[in-house]
């Protein structure tokens, strides 16, 4: 039975839960978004992502100015200017007091900062206008800007006592500063750039890649800078802020820089930083950075007391949703496969509790991966299965046709793959831990063996394609007999029988535990192992999912996701949830649903883009057990060379690891959690003391705890000899 996913188009509404979720998750793009400022102060800023809403942030440690009005300049830091015709409302945000601007008839409007307005009459004559007593409108005109200059830009930045424009003269363009104590307007830089690049603040004026101080003496030449193919940002005290480059080399990321107009010396300011940097109305200036969306900050930097910078994180930027792909769920851990990084896709991952909860962020789980393998026609696609040990895996085709089974999960880099022989069109028919059960479309079957994870996997068995699953070490399969269902040792080759009571051959046939599923599409039943009880459940021909004492399956006409309970030895039924009714699913799988096999939790696209739900099953869990062990004795042990034993068990636990000497004494102990529910020390041959380890046989004793608190802790033992 294959666990896959197909993708809402749309996005669908949810109906009402029977059973309320243990909580939800978003699958969130890593993409990270570039942000804009349309406004920054002194006492906080607003940021607008892509396309997104305004968002106002608010610094926690503002301090409001004594006075605020518009004949006291330098207030206007905290000014919001909303412009609407020939009006202009301002708001000082820290003490409430307003004012209104209104432009004379004959003027437009141009640009405004703190408590100006520029304007433009139908002369081309440059004005400033400000309010007395916040209502009566002040006329300044503009002195000092050169007769027949065209204006090209108007310019904000780390002022409210100046604004630069950009004008073009004489077939060359220039840079200058307007004074709005006063209107005077003086020219400081004259280049070739149609729109040079500039930052500015009260100090300072950098454009065209020339630096100069704003109080230098008339005639004074600017310095000129060497150029980069980044962005002037800000002017931040005396640092130039430097950022968002053209181009940065294979393998590293775009970086904030500084470089001190006095001395000349580049420092990093933000690593990983593009996108939203600007400067602020204070004389700061704000930037975000991060490694992904799922930490993108933004930054607020002000000059310290001895010329640097500092840095302070001042909000975080929600990630964007993406849509589910596909999922998948074992071992307490929730896979989500779709785009992103943006046009690549990846597996995801989020912890769950015990209680199915989650309790982690999203993790990457996996490098950028091709498209896998999906059938014409179907919809339930990728084809995943979580196997219970912290990987996940699927099929992929390449371009020429060979299918392979691919396992990715362990960390963020390696992909794991075995091809088939040629073999396509294939499903995964199950897996757990190192074995992945692969139905080939050529009518084999294949049972694919990854040794601890390490290493590409291998074909370990070869067959004709019947029902079949696999449990730890066990592929089980249909028998000769009717009703028969024979166990098969993997490592082995033993075998053994059991008479499910089954009134046909089955047609399909899942193992969790000591339980093993069968169906003939119009009959079904379970048989329990432990207690040989035969206990008979709903058969239809929808898509079915064994779990640890319950079934999971969806009526595909009224969109339920229906338990059936049969722990106890008698089955029941009930709705758990209503899916929403958009199901563009026509592939032989689930498709929008998973059952976590080594725990409980049940996941499903809940009908919102990007959103999955987790609902706990209500049923007991099996006791701890092993379900496969891969314990060696390695030639060598040491920091680059760790025994890495792994035990494969039917849950999530805590567990420690003993090992001693051939005289008893404790030599090494280890505890940790389990990577989904394997048990998956790493031990360098180091003592509890640091010491180095003797030589001989060492007896190592496993004590694991069920992380969900039900049943005993499972305690396993043995030898290994390394040398």
């Amino acid at each position: 039975m294959a666990l896959s996913c197909m993708v809402l188009t749309a996005p669908a509404q949810a109906a009402p839960a029977v059973d309320e979720p243990a909580g939800t998750v978003r699958l969130a793009t890593e993409k990270r978004v570039t942000v804009d400022y349309p406004w920054a102060g002194a006492s906080g800023f607003q940021y607008r992502p892509g396309t997104s809403s305004v968002t106002t942030v608010d610094y926690l440690d503002t301090t409001p100015p004594a006075h605020a009005g518009p004949d006291d300049l330098a207030t206007g830091t905290d000014v919001v200017n909303t412009r609407d015709g020939q009006t202009v409302a301002q708001k000082h945000r820290s003490t409430g007091v307003t004012a209104t601007v209104t432009i004379p008839t004959g003027q437009a409007y141009r640009a405004a900062v703190g408590w100006s307005v520029l304007t433009m009459d139908g002369t081309g004559a440059l004005h400033v206008l400000r309010t007395v007593d916040g209502t009566l409108t002040v006329d300044t005109p503009v002195t000092g800007f050169p007769t027949g200059a065209r204006p090209v830009l108007y310019r904000t930045g780390g002022s409210v006592t100046r604004l630069a424009i950009v004008y073009a003269l004489d077939g060359k363009t220039s840079v200058g500063l307007v004074d709005l104590s006063d209107g005077m307007f003086r020219t400081y830089v004259t280049g070739d750039s149609a729109t040079p690049q500039l930052a500015f603040n009260d100090r300072w004026l950098v454009a065209d890649w020339k630096a100069i101080r704003v109080d230098a003496g008339p005639g004074t030449e600017p310095t000129a800078l060497t150029s980069t193919d980044a962005q002037l940002e800000a002017v931040v005290g005396d640092q130039l802020l430097i950022g968002n480059p053209g181009f940065v080399l294979g393998g590293t990321e775009a970086a904030l820089t500084a470089r001190s107009l006095v001395t000349g010396a580049s420092t990093t300011v933000l690593p990983s930083s593009f996108g939203g940097i600007g400067p602020t109305l204070d004389g700061g200036a704000l930037a975000t950075a991060g490694p992904s969306s799922l930490d993108w900050n933004i930054h607020r930097i002000t000059p310290d007391a001895s010329g640097g910078l500092t840095t302070a994180e001042v909000a975080r930027v929600p990630a964007a949703a993406t849509g589910v792909e596909g999922l998948a769920l074992a071992g307490g851990e929730l896979f989500l496969y779709g785009a992103t990084p943006g046009a690549s896709l990846r597996y995801s991952s989020f912890q769950l509790d015990a209680a199915g909860r989650p309790n982690g962020p999203q993790t990457r789980r996996s490098p950028a991966l091709s498209a896998p393998t999906c059938l014409t026609g179907d919809a339930a696609c990728p084809q995943l299965e979580a196997l219970g040990d912290g990987r996940v895996s699927h099929l992929w085709t390449s371009e020429t046709g060979q299918e392979s089974v691919v396992t990715v999960g362990l960390d963020t880099t390696t992909v794991l793959s075995a091809p088939t022989d040629g073999d396509s069109r294939g499903r995964t028919g199950g897996g757990t831990g190192r074995y992945v059960l692969y139905n080939g479309g050529s009518g084999k079957q294949r049972v694919v063996d990854f040794p601890r994870a390490a290493t590409a996997g291998e074909t370990t068995l070869t067959r004709d394609r019947t029902a079949a699953a696999v449990w730890g070490q066990t592929l089980w399969a249909t028998g000769s007999a009717q009703g028969q269902v024979t166990g098969r040792n993997i490592k082995t080759g033993t075998t053994t029988s059991i008479a499910t009571g089954a009134p046909c051959i089955p047609t399909d046939i899942q193992a969790v535990n000591t339980w093993l599923y069968w169906s003939c599409g119009t009959s079904a039943g379970v048989y329990d192992r432990a207690t040989q009880r035969k206990i008979t459940v709903p058969a239809d021909l929808g898509p079915a999912r064994l779990a640890d004492g319950f079934l999971l399956r969806e009526n595909r006409t009224t969109h339920e996701l229906l338990l059936t309970d049969f722990h106890t030895g008698t089955a029941t039924t009930r709705a758990l949830v209503k899916l929403p009714a958009t199901d563009q699913n026509t592939g032989g799988s689930n498709g929008r649903w998973a059952v976590d096999r080594f725990g409980g939790a049940i996941a499903y696209l809940n009908g919102t883009y990007g959103e999955v739900s987790i609902v706990p099953s209500g049923v007991p869990t099996s006791p701890l057990a092993q379900m496969e062990a891969q314990v060696h004795s390695p030639s060598v042990i040491g920091t680059s060379f760790p025994w890495t034993p792994v035990w494969q068990l039917n849950k999530p636990s805590t567990w420690t690891l003993t090992l001693t000497d051939a005289f008893g004494k404790r030599v090494r102990t280890l505890t940790g959690a389990s990577t989904g529910a394997a048990v998956r020390p790493a031990w360098d041959g180091t003592t509890d003391s640091g010491g180095g380890t003797p030589g001989g046989a060492l007896t190592w004793k496993l004590t694991a705890h069920p992380r969900d608190g039900q049943g005993p802790d499972l305690t396993l033992s043995g030898t290994m000899n390394p040398g």
